[in-house]
């Protein structure tokens, strides 16, 4: 199983951007398929974006599509998640993890999720 550490959250004004890192502790994920996921209070954890493992492929989140975009870094054993022009309801703790299945089918097909990394954009 791989360790991930979510990391690069914070607080940013309505526009702002903010990139966040996901990064391997313990084992490398280089031949695995990453995504990213995010839970506002009172809310289901909702599915945000993933990468393949070869980094050839991406899916994003309606909500997102234009404004996020997932990469990976394999020489830095990271996934990024940089996301521009952030809306109030952006805000959440975001969390990623590993998947060994290709594409993506739901948020169940993820496995090791991190710790999380908190995001809140202000009006």
């Amino acid at each position: 199983q791989v360790q991930l550490v979510e990391s690069g959250g914070g607080l940013v004004q309505a526009g702002g951007s903010l990139r966040l890192s996901c990064a391997a502790s313990g084992r490398t994920f280089s031949n695995y398929n990453v995504g990213w996921s995010r839970q506002a209070p009172g809310k289901e954890r909702e599915f945000v974006a993933a990468i393949s493992w070869s980094g050839t492929s991406t899916d994003y989140a309606d909500s997102v599509k234009g404004r996020f975009t997932i990469s990976r870094d394999y020489a830095q054993n990271t996934v990024y998640l940089q996301m521009n022009s952030l809306k109030p309801e952006d805000t959440a703790v975001y969390y990623c993890a590993a998947s060994a299945v290709w594409p993506p089918r739901g948020l169940t097909d993820f496995r090791s999720w991190g710790q999380g990394t908190q995001v809140t954009v202000s009006s």
